[in-house]
């Protein structure tokens, strides 16, 4: 657990870090933990997959070629596994020469526009240009069996008929946008009802094809996020196989590519047998080890470190790096559930049996921690600061509530102790943090050994305040690992297949040369 103030690289990143970068820590620290996550980790095709092994030489072509299929499995990965995936228009960051650029162009072409429309008489050219940007825009949202409306949006933006009109000078061209505007609020979502009435209030012509191709930029957006929900489910069916062949497609050019798993299983394999032969003895028969450090219990364990990893020291293994962020994001918000629920059991212990039972009582100090807890990552934020100000937060919050309630409140001397435990929180090695931090393990352990069994495991004791945070974070969890088993178990089983034949045969050449 991340507690202490001085953590590693601080000064490094602070260093490195400008004014903006810092005010926009203290301004929105939770988009600032998102931003270094995303920053500090690396993508599918990082240049340390390599550094296991010497570097194979491969042409342009092959390269691009590879490139072109990681997108296309990191796409597909993301749409099955983040059920609110998303997409979102692109938005250029401000000041940016992009973005001046792009606000430059607009706003020439919606001069000219305008100035076209004021000659005497009125020039059409770039207006009806855009009448057939609208109309390709609105027959790209009709599905097959739409055939009225298709009619109807091709007889009424007959662009030939258009344009005989505008050279008589019988053209129209507010009862055009009335047409159109009427046809976008048949094929929008009800989630756009209120940006089509407004409009409908816009008088002035070239502000309202502004505001008309912005609506139908966010009519794209729609369509295109209920076609990825559409093929979600058949997706899910095919996502397995799909991502198994383009990794196999990867690991056939870099051959290097399961270097860091077989690191990260080997690893696992070491410690859970230094954990086994302890509790088992070693006079235990080499059957019952083997059982016991079965590929399963291997992968499990391997799993679940990865929500104590070192991001900034050591490098991902290779078959789950497009869900870093997902195991960091996770293993960040354990970080500050273990000092919630330290905190809560100290507060608890204290007030006695009757507080924690009182309705919403529990969620309102939760939330109350959580929210002085924000930012907990960040270099700038003050643990021991922080600790300080929800010790007086608590105590006030519980002595209000004792008051109210007819029970004694807290007298000088035991508030003076209760700050003190809950300041206490802020040392690494704090027993009571190390006591909940271990039966977090046990719990998602046991969640994830449980697998696809309707029942899950009883709470262990002391974690009933962060009860339900820590169940969602559990089914967060065993989803993304039991998806990440499916798809890359050959992988594993082969890996873990060697190094359980390798320990075998030196356990059984140390039994030889023993007798």
């Amino acid at each position: 657990m991340s507690q202490s103030q001085d953590k590693p690289g601080t000064s490094e990143r602070n260093s490195g870090e400008s004014e903006d970068d810092q005010q926009d820590n203290l301004d929105n620290p939770e988009q600032s933990v998102r931003k270094k996550i995303q920053s500090n980790t690396p993508s599918l095709s990082r240049g340390n997959m390599s550094q296991a092994s010497p570097p194979q030489f491969v042409s342009v072509e092959k390269l691009m070629e590879t490139a072109k299929g990681v997108t296309n499995m990191v796409l597909a990965h993301e749409i099955v596994v983040n059920g609110g995936f998303q997409i979102k228009p692109a938005e250029l960051p401000e000041n940016s020469l992009e973005k001046k650029v792009r606000d430059i162009v607009h706003k020439a072409f919606w001069d000219c526009l305008e100035a076209q429309l004021k000659e005497d008489p009125p020039s059409y050219d770039h207006a009806i240009k855009l009448v057939g940007e609208i109309k390709e825009a609105l027959l790209s949202f009709l599905l097959p069996g739409h055939t009225r409306l298709r009619n109807q949006i091709t007889e009424a933006l007959d662009l030939e008929l258009i344009k005989q009109e505008a050279e008589n000078g019988a053209l129209d061209i507010s009862k055009l946008a009335e047409f159109i505007i009427g046809m976008m609020g048949t094929l929008c979502a009800p989630a756009r009802d209120e940006e089509i009435k407004k409009l409908k209030e816009i008088r002035e012509i070239v502000p309202l094809f502004r505001a008309i191709f912005s609506v139908l930029d966010l009519m794209k957006m729609d369509m295109a996020n209920f076609a990825v929900s559409s093929i979600r489910p058949h997706l899910m069916q095919q996502s397995v196989e799909y991502e198994r062949k383009k990794f196999q497609e990867l690991y056939e050019k870099q051959p290097n590519s399961l270097d860091f798993v077989t690191e990260w299983l080997q690893e696992a394999a070491d410690d859970l047998r230094s954990k086994i032969l302890p509790a088992i003895g070693d006079s235990s028969e080499s059957t019952s080890i083997k059982s016991m450090l079965s590929s399963v219990a291997i992968q499990n364990h391997a799993y679940f470190k990865l929500l104590k990893w070192d991001h900034l020291q050591k490098p991902f293994p290779e078959t789950v790096l497009m869900d870093q962020t997902r195991f960091q994001e996770m293993q960040l918000e354990l970080d500050q559930l273990i000092l919630t629920g330290a905190v809560l059991l100290v507060t608890f212990s204290a007030a006695g049996p009757a507080v924690p039972s009182l309705p919403g009582f529990t969620n309102k100090l939760k939330t109350a921690i959580r929210v002085l807890l924000t930012g907990l990552h960040l270099p700038s934020f003050n643990l021991t600061e922080a600790l300080a100000t929800i010790s007086e937060k608590v105590c006030a919050e519980v002595n209000g509530c004792l008051s109210e309630h007819a029970f004694t409140p807290f007298t000088p001397e035991k508030e003076t102790v209760v700050k003190g435990q809950i300041q206490a929180v802020a040392n690494p090695d704090n027993s009571l943090c190390k006591l909940i931090d271990s039966r977090i393990q046990v719990f998602l352990e046991n969640y994830l050994a449980c697998g696809h069994q309707k029942s899950v495991p009883d709470i262990p004791g002391g974690l009933g305040p962060i009860q339900r945070e820590l169940e969602e974070i559990a089914v967060k969890y065993v989803r993304l690992v039991n998806y990440n088993k499916m798809v890359f178990s050959p992988y594993y089983d082969a890996v873990l297949s060697k190094i359980l034949n390798e320990e075998e045969t030196a356990h059984l050449q140390g039994k030889l040369e023993d007798d």
